[in-house]
C-alpha cells in the first residue's frame, strides 16, 4: 500500500488537542529566523553565565524534541511511538566533552542505551557520535596523539561490540568534514569485523557534499569484492552554513553541493543505488524529505521488495515529520524515531541544531506547519 503523506488524521492522532497546537505554535516559532537567532544568542549567554533555563526550556523545545532527561524518563515516549507501529532510536544527546572521564561516561551511557534497547523489539537501532567518545583534536588528526587515538578506537571497538553481542544494530553518525574521514576508517574497521552475516554496523553518508556518492559507490563495491554487508544511513546533512563558512575562512573549496537540487539528486540516486545493490547493502533512509521517501518506496514495489524487509528503513527525528513516520508505518513499512534524551543543560545545542535546521530548510518547515493547520481545522469541525 502507498503511503499518503497528507493523512493527517493518520498522523497526528498520537497527540491531543493541546498537543497539536502546541506544536503548531513551535513551528511557527523556529519558521522565523530572526526568533531563532535570538533565541540561540540568549541560549548560548545562559550557558556562558550558566543561567538557570530548564523551566523555559523543558515545556517547550525541550518536551517537543526529547524524550527525557534519561532513559527511564524516556519510556512514556518510546511506549507511545510503538503503539503507532514505530520503533525508537535512544540517542544519549550530551555534546562538547574533551576530558578522557567525561568521554568514559558517554561511552558507558551508550552502552547503557544498548542493554536498554537489547531484546525490546520497540527499538530499531542504537547510535552514538564518535564526537562524544573521542577529543575533537585527536578526532581531526588521529596520528596527533597516537595514546589518545587508541583509546578513542577501544570506546567505539566497546560500543560495536555490544552492539553485535545483543544482536543490534548501530548507526555511527556522520559529522563535520574535518571529523569525517577518521570516522570513516573508524565504521569501516567495525563494519569489516561485525558485518559477515548481516549489517549490524551502519555508516552515515552526508549527501549534502558534493564526493559522497562516490565514496558510497566506493565502499559498496568493496564489501562486495570483500564478502561483507555494508550499513549505511543516508541523509542530505545538518552541517551546511557551517562547512560553508569553514572552507571560506581556509581559503579552500567548500565540500557543500552547489545547492539543494544536485543534494536532492545524490541522495535519491544514493537510494536508487542501494535498493540496485541490496544483495550486500542494508540502508536506512534518514530523509524528512517526502518525495524522496515516496521514492524509495515506489522503488522498493518494483523490485518485489517487501515493506517489511529488515534490510531497507526510514527515520525521522523525533518531534518533526510526523505525517511521514506514521504513514510510513500504517502501511507496514519499518520506520524509527530518533529520541534524544539527556539533561536539559546538555542537550541545549542539540535544541539549537534542530531549530536552525527548521529555519534554513523553509519548504520543509511550511509544509510541516501546513499539515499541522490542516488537521487543527479538520478537528474543529469534527466538534
Amino acid at each position: 500500500m502507498k503511503p499518503d503523506f497528507n493523512n493527517t488524521e493518520q498522523a497526528f492522532s498520537h497527540l491531543s488537542d493541546g498537543e497539536l497546537r502546541k506544536a503548531l505554535l513551535l513551528f511557527q516559532t523556529v519558521g522565523n529566523p530572526a526568533l531563532v537567532r535570538f533565541g540561540k544568542l540568549l541560549m548560548n549567554i545562559a550557558l556562558t553565565l550558566r543561567i538557570p533555563v530548564g523551566w523555559a526550556v523543558r515545556p517547550t523545545v525541550y518536551a517537543h524534541f526529547c524524550g527525557g532527561e534519561s532513559i527511564v524518563e524516556s519510556e512514556p515516549t518510546v511506549a507511545q511511538l510503538a503503539k503507532g507501529h514505530v520503533h525508537t532510536i535512544l540517542d544519549y544527546s550530551a555534546e562538547g566533552k574533551e576530558g578522557e572521564s567525561d568521554l568514559d561516561a558517554t561511552r558507558d551511557e551508550v552502552l547503557a542505551s544498548i542493554a536498554a534497547a537489547a531484546g525490546d523489539s520497540r527499538h530499531a537501532f542504537s547510535v552514538f557520535e564518535v564526537s562524544g567518545v573521542a577529543p575533537t583534536g585527536v578526532l581531526r588528526n588521529p596520528s596527533s596523539d597516537p595514546a589518545a587515538w587508541k583509546r578513542v578506537e577501544e570506546r567505539v571497538a566497546a560500543l560495536c561490540a555490544a552492539v553485535a553481542n545483543t544482536n543490534g544494530r548501530v548507526f555511527i553518525d556522520a559529522e563535520e568534514t574535518w571529523f569525517q574521514e577518521a570516522i570513516d576508517a573508524l565504521a569501516e574497521v567495525e563494519m569489516r569485523k561485525h558485518n559477515r552475516d548481516r549489517a549490524v554496523v551502519f555508516n552515515t553518508v552526508q549527501l549534502y557534499r558534493h564526493d559522497r556518492l562516490a565514496y558510497l559507490q566506493k565502499i559498496t563495491e568493496q564489501a562486495e569484492s570483500e564478502g561483507w554487508h555494508l550499513g549505511v544511513k543516508l541523509v542530505r546533512g545538518a552541517y551546511m552554513e557551517k562547512e560553508r563558512a569553514c572552507a571560506l575562512e581556509e581559503g579552500r573549496p567548500s565540500p557543500i553541493q552547489p545547492d539543494k537540487a544536485a543534494s536532492d539528486r545524490d541522495f535519491n540516486t544514493a537510494l536508487r543505488w542501494c535498493i540496485d545493490h541490496l544483495g550486500h547493502v542494508s540502508v536506512c533512509s534518514g530523509s524528512h524529505n517526502a518525495e524522496s521517501n515516496l521514492m524509495l518506496c515506489e522503488w522498493m514495489e518494483e523490485a518485489g521488495i517487501a515493506p517489511e524487509d529488515d534490510r531497507v528503513w526510514f527515520a525521522q527525528l523525533l518531534g518533526m515529520s510526523d505525517p511521514i513516520t506514521f504513514n510510513l508505518a500504517a502501511c507496514g513499512y519499518n520506520v524509527a524515531k530518533y529520541v534524544p534524551y539527556g539533561p536539559i543543560r546538555e542537550a541545549i545545542p542539540y535544541l539549537i541544531r534542530r531549530a536552525e535546521e527548521n529555519t534554513s530548510v523553509a519548504g520543509q518547515t511550511s509544509r510541516e506547519l501546513m499539515l499541522l493547520r490542516t488537521e487543527v481545522n479538520r478537528r474543529s469541525q469534527r466538534s
